[in-house]
């Protein structure tokens, strides 16, 4: 695609009409991130609030989105950071693999605050709990070798005290629905696989969580929790 920097001359609009898109953008990403518990948007979605409006040129959502991105960052401090929908492991027929290709893209945000300063005064104590099962579930998961079948999942977590028939978990409610808030967040993919022995669902790692700085992370504190079992071991 062609680079336009700031140059949006031949799109035929207006410098109010360019602002006005983008501003548009800007919105509906920061409340749909809220509203959705931080689930990634679709870039189809993104492109629909431009195309709507009978703004037809080719490019021009293109345009739209990288000026939102660059004001989010500027102004808010947002980084929106794009991922690349993950391809399943298992095979695909083709007219599925034709519908992860058309949604393949989506954004999610990212604080760009240090560490230490969004702890202290953006980090929400009231979702401290929703991170914790990610972590969990998503290191469960890795430690496996990036998929798992969803007997053994659950076999892992009720050794933790989350059972899969819990409908009311005194911190995490229904888990089931905890679990599935999990995958719509794009941090594990779950799939159901025909086998000779039946039908299976495995979760497999997500975009989100194969995602570098996420990725990092993760792999960073299961290191630490790791290391200092060890050392608690070795000390015994």
């Amino acid at each position: 695609m062609p680079s336009f920097g700031e140059d949006f001359s031949q799109f035929g609009i207006s410098v109010e009409e360019k602002d006005k898109l983008v501003a548009e953008v800007i919105r509906y990403v920061l409340f749909k991130s809220e509203q959705s518990s931080g689930c990634p948007i679709k870039r189809a979605e993104l492109t629909q609030l431009i195309t709507a409006k009978n703004y037809r040129q080719r490019y021009l959502p293109a345009f739209v989105i990288n000026e939102a991105k660059s004001k989010l960052s500027s102004i808010f401090g947002f980084e929106m950071r794009e991922l690349q929908r993950s391809r399943s492991s298992a095979p695909q027929n083709p007219r599925s693999s034709q519908q992860v290709a058309a949604d393949a893209k989506s954004y999610i945000l990212r604080s760009q605050l240090p560490a230490d300063v969004y702890k202290a005064f953006v980090e929400d104590e009231n979702k401290s709990h929703v991170t914790a099962l990610t972590f969990v579930v998503t290191s469960i998961v890795r430690l496996a070798g990036g998929k798992i079948n969803e007997e053994n999942l659950w076999l892992h977590l009720r050794r933790l005290g989350l059972s899969e028939t819990d409908e009311s978990h005194p911190v995490h409610g229904n888990l089931k629905l905890a679990l599935e808030a999990i995958v719509q967040q794009r941090y594990l993919h779950k799939e159901k696989v025909n086998g000779p022995e039946g039908n299976a669902t495995f979760y497999e790692l997500a975009e989100r969580s194969l995602d570098g700085p996420i990725n990092d992370g993760m792999k960073e504190h299961i290191a630490k929790i790791v290391n200092k079992d060890i050392t608690s071991v070795d000390a015994d």
